[in-house]
C-alpha cells in the first residue's frame, strides 16, 4: 500500500543549471554538515523535511528533484548515468563532498552508483528498500504501469479519485508531487507518466558492480514488507559489500521513511552521528 505523507512546511526550493537543465532543489539550511538526499521515481526533494527537521542542527538536508521530477525542467534521458551526472555536477556546483547521502528507492540506486563512480563526492550511504538488482527475478513487479494515467483534474481530491481509481489504493505519495495549476485553476502532477514509465524501464536492472564498487560506511534499509528489496538479496548485499550495516524495519513497506517516520529518522541520525 502507498503510505500516507504527512503534510510539513518545507522552505521554497532553489533553482540552478547543471548540465544545460535548470534544476529545483530544497536546501533545508541550517549551520550543520550536509547531506545529500536523492529521491525515488515520482517523489521531490520536499519528501525529506520531516527527516531535516529530525537532523537538524546537526545535519543540513540539500535534496535535489531529479530531472523528470518535481519543478526540475525537462524530460529525459532516464539512465542511471544521468542520474548519477546530475548529482555529481550539483555537488560540484555547491562545492560539497564528500557527503552522506541519503536515498530512496531508484535514487539510492543513484546514490550507490555515485559512491562507486565518483568516490570524492560521498562519504557514507543510506539505502531505503531498493537492491542491487531491480529487475525479475529478484523482483517479481519492477514497475509500476502509470500509462495513461490522469494528470490534471479540476481540484485535488478529485485528482486523488482519478488515481485511486487506477488500482492505487492510497495515493498520497503521488498527490504530493501534485500542485495547484496557476492557469487552469486545477491540481496537476508534476511527472509526465511517459516520463516516469521511461525511467522505471531504464532503471531496471544489474547494479551489482556499482553497488560493490565503493566501500564508504553504508546503512541498507529494507522494510519488511517491501515488494522491491527480498529479504533473501538485502542480506546478501549486506554480506558481499563492507561496511555495510542492514536494518530491517517491521510492519514497513517500500516507503520506510513514511511508515515509520520515527525509527527510520533515528535511525539515520544514529547511522550519521557515528561516522
Amino acid at each position: 500500500m502507498v503510505p500516507r505523507v504527512t503534510t510539513v512546511t518545507v522552505p521554497s526550493p532553489d533553482f540552478l543549471t547543471l548540465r544545460g537543465r535548470r534544476f529545483a532543489l530544497t536546501d533545508f539550511g541550517g549551520p550543520g554538515d550536509p547531506v545529500l538526499a536523492l529521491h525515488g521515481h515520482f517523489g521531490r526533494g520536499r519528501m525529506y523535511a520531516p527527516l531535516a527537521a529530525a537532523l537538524a542542527p546537526e545535519r543540513r538536508v540539500i535534496a535535489l528533484d531529479q530531472r523528470g521530477h518535481g519543478l526540475t525542467g525537462g524530460g529525459g534521458p532516464f539512465t542511471l548515468d544521468e542520474y548519477v551526472a546530475d548529482a555529481a555536477a550539483l555537488l560540484w556546483e555547491l562545492r560539497l563532498g564528500p557527503v552522506p547521502v541519503v536515498a530512496h528507492s531508484t535514487g539510492a540506486v543513484g546514490a550507490y552508483a555515485l559512491a562507486a563512480r565518483h568516490p570524492d563526492l560521498v562519504s557514507a550511504l543510506v539505502v531505503e528498500d531498493i537492491g542491487a538488482v531491480t529487475d525479475r527475478p529478484v523482483v517479481s513487479h519492477p514497475v509500476l504501469d502509470v500509462s495513461g494515467w490522469p494528470t490534471w483534474a479540476v481540484d485535488r481530491e478529485k485528482l486523488r479519485s482519478d488515481i485511486e481509481s487506477r488500482g492505487i489504493p492510497d495515493a498520497s505519495y503521488f498527490l504530493d508531487s501534485a500542485e495547484r495549476d496557476p492557469q487552469t485553476g486545477g491540481w496537476r502532477l508534476l511527472f509526465e507518466p511517459s516520463h516516469m514509465m521511461a525511467s522505471q524501464q531504464a532503471m531496471c536492472g544489474d547494479f551489482w558492480d556499482d553497488w560493490l564498487g565503493s566501500s564508504c560506511p553504508a546503512l541498507l534499509m529494507r522494510g519488511e514488507h517491501s515488494s522491491l528489496l527480498p529479504p533473501g538479496h538485502a542480506h546478501e548485499m549486506a554480506a558481499r559489500r563492507p561496511n555495510t550495516r542492514l536494518r530491517e524495519f517491521a510492519g514497513c513497506g517500500h516507503w520506510i521513511h513514511d511508515d515509520a517516520p520515527r525509527p527510520y529518522a533515528r535511525a539515520v541520525r544514529s547511522f550519521l552521528s557515528a561516522l
